[in-house]
């Protein structure tokens, strides 16, 4: 892969996510003291993403592998993105802002299995390579929420005067440019071609279902929606949690969590050609159960450590998992489903694991809260940390170690 197509492919995933983090991370908290929403509110918000997330697989499926090339779906999305993000920056209540955030993720839960496609496509050994693309989308994001901090839109009078709202316009801005850019990108063509008689499973992608026949895959499928449960309660909770404490500019305290996952997915390819794919992952369930402990025991003052510890615990929780798992995909996935298999494991992850967990995490915040709205967050922690060491428990009886090449 020559150097223009490193930095082409590097540019579109620091766009990709700080799109994504321009208002992702910050949503829980603008949707509580901008538009007035209850928490069973919130939870349907971040919901949209899961109903994107489970839609992803059938429209990549259906268009990516077959008739389109992946970086012209990906520019049209964009820009169309582009016009959505701008009507969320102009909502005045929770009803009109739903069904546009609910359209929006429909449009956008498919390019994040996009971006990875094209990048595997231009990758000759995605387990070494592909890290050092992914990377520059962590740093996507944490200059996202940077840049909020920086701003004081998150600070306690930028809360009372609105401003976390210009978090949309951010995002508005940011998808126009990744919508054009994409055009620019090396060319992804369709993999698999329809032949013969037409048949409405291969059109949807779903042949890569076929990879759960593999029962080292399979355990890993299962477990990647287990595991998103508790990760649902961080992307959740996570932001109105430190703002209720007291917190200042939690946005960028919490893009802690992805300076080190920059470190932690610089040093991935190492752990995982030594340890192996199920050490990797162990390690990250390990962290998962770890960082909610600290939440619970933590607080703003003496405590602080604990909360900042946590937060950059993200990295070994994001980066040993998730992107382990792309990879895990990739290579179980062979050369003609790979736009496929990469909605599927999206599907499993940012779909259905994720919106039990939005549900969950929406009925256990309200139970744990009082008539005016406090949390008794040690609590609520505390149950996404026991529901990570389960999933360890079950991945590790279950999963046999394998060599990823």
């Amino acid at each position: 892969m020559n150097i223009s197509v490193k930095l082409r492919l590097s540019l579109m995933m620091f766009l990709e996510f700080f799109i994504w983090s321009s208002w992702y991370v910050t949503m829980g908290t603008f949707l509580g003291s901008n538009l007035m929403a209850k928490d069973q509110d919130i939870s349907l918000a971040f919901s949209t993403q899961s109903f994107g997330a489970i839609i992803a697989p059938f429209i990549v499926g259906l268009i990516a592998d077959r008739y389109f090339h992946a970086q012209r779906i990906l520019g049209v999305i964009h820009l169309m993105g582009a016009g959505l993000m701008y009507v969320l920056y102009t909502s005045s209540d929770f009803s009109g802002f739903f069904p546009i955030l609910l359209l929006y993720m429909i449009l956008f839960m498919p390019t994040l299995a996009l971006v990875n496609s094209i990048c595997f496509h231009q990758m000759e050994n995605p387990a070494k390579e592909f890290s050092f693309i992914r990377v520059w989308g962590t740093i996507g994001w944490i200059t996202a929420g940077l840049l909020i901090s920086f701003l004081s839109w998150d600070s306690q009078v930028g809360l009372r005067e609105g401003l976390l709202r210009n978090t949309w316009m951010m995002a508005a801005i940011s998808s126009l440019v990744l919508g054009v850019f994409s055009f620019m990108l090396p060319h992804t063509a369709p993999q698999a071609r329809v032949k013969g008689q037409f048949k409405l499973s291969e059109a949807l992608g779903l042949d890569a279902l076929g990879m759960l026949k593999h029962k080292n895959y399979a355990v890993f499928f299962v477990s990647s929606i287990l595991i998103c449960i508790p990760l649902a309660f961080y992307y959740q909770s996570t932001s109105p949690f430190l703002t209720e404490i007291g917190m200042e500019n939690s946005t960028g305290k919490m893009a802690m969590g992805q300076a080190s996952e920059v470190i932690f997915m610089l040093a991935l390819p190492i752990f995982f050609v030594r340890f192996g794919i199920k050490k990797t992952l162990i390690v990250a369930m390990i962290a998962w159960a770890v960082r909610y402990a600290f939440f619970a025991l933590g607080d703003a003052n003496e405590g602080v450590w604990m909360l900042l510890a946590g937060i950059a615990l993200h990295g070994v929780c994001y980066d040993f998992f998730f992107v382990s798992g792309q990879i895990y995909t990739d290579f179980h996935a062979g050369t003609k489903y790979k736009s496929s298999a990469q909605g599927l494991i999206t599907l499993a992850t940012y779909g259905i694991g994720m919106l039990i967990g939005f549900w969950a995490a929406g009925l256990i915040s309200n139970y744990y809260s009082n008539d005016v709205g406090e949390h008794i967050w040690q609590s609520i922690w505390l149950i996404p940390s026991g529901i990570s060491v389960l999933v360890l428990l079950l991945f590790t009886a279950l999963f046999k170690n394998e060599q990823i090449n």
